[in-house]
């Protein structure tokens, strides 16, 4: 193009088709938009197979893994001899077609599918992160959240200037804010060692949750922090190897389950096979809440079924908070199994009194504020023949602001409801995570200003009962000193620093362009 300065070999531009859109990035699916959940961690994928068509493996694969993360989906590619990124904001349906993945061709790659829990919803902080140096180019996903950004900030604004570093010529591109991109420049700079090494040297620096998935040209790299608080599984395929956030991607990729990396482990994949390294001792703190609400249910975690840990918190909160009633109904998708649980135990019928739109997820038309106060229901709708006149027992995970719940309570009773007995298949929320959920401030965490009764008041339901804390652990099947059980009991298993130094926007408000070096643009549409 008349110009535009040349690339490095190594180097090539992915334009997606001017004719498609994609996606915003935005959720509208809730019965009021803002009031949002707790939001999904990332999700991560890598694969390692020569002769494979490995961007299609890499998509189906984030497919799979799209609960994770709906803001932004993006793929990394390399043949050997470059790598090439694109990513967008939107879901990976929105992101990818045909013709793009045809041209991502390559025996090795990695994908992410985002929720932004560190740095804003933005296409610059889309994944994967790029960085180019002179002895290969490094991209990086990453399924967590750091605690010690501001300490890697300042190590990255110490490290010596961008020799070593391809000039890309960026076009004035905004500058990421992510703690990932943070990561990503430590691991580039290594030019008295190998990537491998230099790994080895900035993973034991990192504190916090993160599940990795990295590559160079030639070798894909896997690593999980030493509390193993975000799920990380390795497969394998009959030509190479597989690394994904929860093992339902491996099936849906036809990869059998090897293990689950470690706690504390580095893995690195190439031509030479699968090496493992001991980075830092094992201290397992696996996140509850995965089990709760942010895995897939056909997902297995430290050797648990998810599923089948729902339906038993389903059977506890019977043994728990039993009552009277006619109908157990689940609010959908999320509440069916512990919902299953409860009718099992109680004798109660088990029915659905929601309908679920399953094409509701994502829309460029934001509802005014008249059509949410007039009840717009994009999400649910009541099935009035299933609950007019009936005693229900709705089972939900989890209860955040309240809002949601109480609109499907008022929209119950519309519907001729005679009773609404909420159960909840955790614990109160009282207490934000700093490890890669974006639940409510705590000032808006309904359980933080009232006591459970009072809570079933504002929502409008009959009665509200919360499984014990000990009920939703022995429903896990793990050890109480082997789980994060941070949201419930404000105990966190890695020790805060100053409020002043944690935040989503925290890199927005303080990151100055000296602090990161240059700002690289990767290799995806502009």
């Amino acid at each position: 193009m008349p110009g535009c300065p040349a690339l490095s070999p190594r180097l090539t531009r992915v334009t997606p088709p001017t004719s498609r859109r994609g996606g915003d990035g935005r959720l509208t699916a809730a019965l009021d938009p803002l009031d949002q959940g707790p939001h999904d961690a990332c999700g991560v994928f890598g694969v390692w197979a020569p002769g494979e068509e490995v961007s299609k493996l890499t998509y189906f694969g984030l497919y799979a893994l799209q609960h994770r993360g709906q803001e932004s989906a993006g793929i990394a590619v390399s043949n050997g001899r470059q790598i090439l990124v694109y990513k967008d904001m939107g879901l990976v349906s929105q992101v990818f077609d045909d013709s793009t993945l045809e041209s991502l061709k390559g025996h090795l790659a990695i994908g992410h599918a985002r929720y932004s829990t560190t740095g804003a919803s933005t296409w610059q902080n889309a994944q994967p992160t790029f960085r180019p140096t002179d002895d290969g180019s490094i991209a990086l996903g990453h399924n967590g959240n750091l605690i010690n950004t501001h300490e890697l900030r300042q190590m990255v604004s110490e490290l010596p200037g961008p020799t070593g570093e391809l000039d890309l010529h960026g076009r004035g591109i905004q500058e990421t804010t992510n703690d990932t991109s943070l990561v990503t420049a430590l691991l580039a700079h290594h030019p008295d060692t190998t990537l491998e090494q230099r790994a080895l040297e900035v993973l034991p620096l990192l504190r916090g949750a993160f599940s990795f998935v990295w590559m160079n040209e030639h070798t894909l790299y896997a690593a999980r922090d030493p509390q193993g608080i975000r799920p990380l599984v390795l497969g394998r395929l009959d030509r190479g190897w597989v690394v994904a956030s929860e093992d339902s991607a491996l099936a849906t990729v036809g990869a059998s389950v090897v293990r689950e990396v470690e706690p504390g482990e580095l893995l690195a994949i190439d031509e030479n096979g699968l090496r493992s390294h001991r980075y830092a001792e094992a201290q397992p703190k696996g996140c509850v809440f995965e089990y709760v609400y942010l895995a897939r249910p056909d997902a297995t975690i430290a050797g648990r079924s998810v599923h089948q840990a729902r339906v038993e918190m389903g059977r506890q909160l019977a043994r728990e908070f039993p009552v009277d009633a006619d109908l157990v109904m689940p609010v959908p998708e999320s509440g069916t199994p512990a919902a299953a649980g409860y009718a099992e135990e109680s004798g109660i019928p088990f029915g659905q009194g929601f309908v679920k739109n399953a094409y509701v997820g994502r829309t460029f038309i934001q509802p005014s504020q008249t059509l949410r106060q007039l009840g717009i229901r994009l999400k649910l709708n009541a099935l009035e023949h299933m609950v007019r006149g009936k005693r229900l027992v709705v089972v939900d995970d989890s209860i955040v602001r309240g809002n949601t719940q109480r609109a499907q309570i008022r929209m119950l009773r519309e519907a001729g409801a005679a009773e609404v007995h909420v159960r909840i298949s955790s614990p109160p929320v009282k207490w934000p995570c700093f490890y890669g959920i974006d639940f409510a401030t705590r000032a808006e965490l309904i359980a933080n200003g009232l006591d459970v009764d009072e809570i079933a008041a504002s929502v409008g339901a009959d009665s509200l009962g919360y499984i014990s804390l000990e009920g939703m652990i022995a429903a896990t099947g793990q050890a109480p000193s082997n789980l994060c059980l941070a949201c419930f009991t404000g105990e966190y298993p890695l020790p805060l620093p100053d409020e002043s130094l944690l935040g989503k926007h925290l890199l927005e408000v303080s990151l100055t362009t000296t602090a990161t070096g240059r700002a690289l643009p990767v290799l995806n549409n502009p």
